[in-house]
C-alpha cells in the first residue's frame, strides 16, 4: 500500500499537459505549497504557461483568495522539458491531456513506465474510466481518474473515479492529497461514463437542447431561467437539498405533490426513471441524517440568509447587469 499523503509542503506534483486544465491544477497545487513540475509537449503552449499562471494568481490575489504573495507562489510551479523529467521524484502525477483515449493510453504507458512506482497516476478525464485506459499496465493499480470541476481554484470538487483494479489505499492518499489542497474530493462507487458531475449537467444540457428545438423558449431565455433561478440556489446546495427545502414536509412532500409531474416530463423525453416509494423513501432517509427534517425551518432561513448574501455580493461586483 503507498504511504498516506504527506503535508503539501513537502511532495512535488507533476502536471502533464499545459492547457486549461493543467495550469488551472498547477495554481491549485502551488496555491497548497506544493512544488509543482509542469510539462507541455507543444513549445509555442509552453511559452505561454508563464503568463498564463501569473494571470490567474493576480486574479485570485486582487480577490483576497491568495494568502501569499503572487512573487510567491508562482515560483513553486517550475517547467520541465520532457515527460520523464516532470515526474522525477513526483509523488502525485495529475495527467491532463486532450480527451482522447489512444493519447490516453499511451501517455499512461509511459507515465508507468517513467514514474517512481509509488507515485499516483491520476487522470483529469471528463467521461474516459481507468478501465479504458490503464487496464493492461503493470502499475494499473496506482491509476485512477481525479475529475475537476473548471477552474479548479474556484470550484473545489474533484471526482475520485477508481476502477475495479485500484488499491483502495491509492484513492484513500489521494483523497487526503486533494483534501490537504482545499479541494471538496467525492470518491464515486463505480465507474461510468460521465461519472457523477457530467451527468446531470448532461441531463440540463439535453434538456435546454430540446426546449430551443422545440420552440418553446430562446437560447437566451433559457439560460435566464436557469442563472436567474434554480442556479442561483444551487450556488448553495444540491438538488435533493433543494427539493428538500422547496416544500414544507421536506423531500417526501416534494416527491408525492410533484414526482408524477416530473415522471411525465420524462417519459416526454423517453426516459422512464420514476421516484418509486422505496427510492424516495431511501433518499429521504440519507439525507435527513445530514438535514432534520424537524429543522426544516431553520434551513430554510438560513438558504434565505446566504441567497440575500450571494444577491449583496452580485451586486456591488458590478458584474452583472441588472
Amino acid at each position: 500500500m503507498p504511504p498516506r499523503a504527506p503535508d503539501l509542503a513537502g511532495p512535488r506534483i507533476a502536471v502533464v499537459g499545459g492547457g486549461s486544465i493543467g495550469v488551472a491544477w498547477a495554481v491549485v497545487f502551488a496555491r497548497a505549497g506544493a512544488d509543482v513540475a509542469l510539462f507541455e509537449p507543444d513549445a509555442g503552449r509552453r511559452g505561454a504557461v508563464p503568463g498564463d499562471l501569473a494571470g490567474r494568481l493576480e486574479r485570485l490575489a486582487r480577490g483576497g483568495l491568495l494568502d501569499e504573495p503572487v512573487a510567491d507562489v508562482a515560483p513553486r510551479v517550475t517547467l520541465a522539458d520532457t515527460l520523464e523529467a516532470v515526474v522525477d521524484g513526483a509523488f502525485h502525477v495529475q495527467e491532463c491531456a486532450p480527451e482522447r483515449l489512444e493519447l490516453k493510453r499511451e501517455l499512461f504507458a509511459r507515465l508507468d513506465a517513467a514514474a517512481a512506482p509509488d507515485a499516483v497516476l491520476a487522470s483529469s478525464s471528463s467521461a474516459l474510466a481507468t478501465s479504458l485506459v490503464a487496464a493492461d499496465l503493470d502499475g494499473r493499480a496506482r491509476c485512477l481518474v481525479a475529475h475537476p470541476a473548471n477552474p479548479p481554484y474556484l470550484l473545489p470538487l474533484v471526482e475520485l473515479v477508481p476502477a475495479p483494479f485500484t488499491d483502495p489505499g491509492v484513492v484513500e492518499r489521494t483523497r487526503g492529497l486533494f483534501a490537504a489542497a482545499g479541494m471538496s474530493p467525492v470518491v464515486v462507487a463505480r465507474e461510468l461514463e460521465g461519472f457523477v458531475m457530467n451527468r446531470p449537467q448532461g441531463a440540463l444540457l439535453r434538456e435546454a437542447y430540446c426546449l430551443v428545438r422545440d420552440g418553446v423558449a430562446s437560447v437566451e431565455d433559457v439560460d435566464r431561467v436557469v442563472r436567474d433561478g434554480p442556479g442561483r440556489r444551487w450556488a448553495l446546495m444540491g438538488p435533493f437539498e433543494t427539493a428538500d427545502l422547496n416544500t414544507r414536509g421536506g423531500i417526501e412532500s416534494h416527491a408525492e405533490k410533484l414526482g408524477a409531474a416530473y415522471a411525465r416530463m420524462g417519459a416526454e423525453r423517453g426516459q422512464h426513471d420514476p421516484w418509486t416509494p422505496d427510492l424516495v423513501a431511501r433518499v429521504a432517509a440519507e439525507l435527513h441524517r445530514r438535514l432534520p427534517l424537524e429543522r426544516w425551518d431553520e434551513r430554510a432561513a438560513w438558504r434565505d440568509e446566504a441567497l440575500i448574501e450571494l444577491e449583496r455580493a452580485r451586486r456591488a461586483s458590478g458584474l452583472f447587469d441588472g
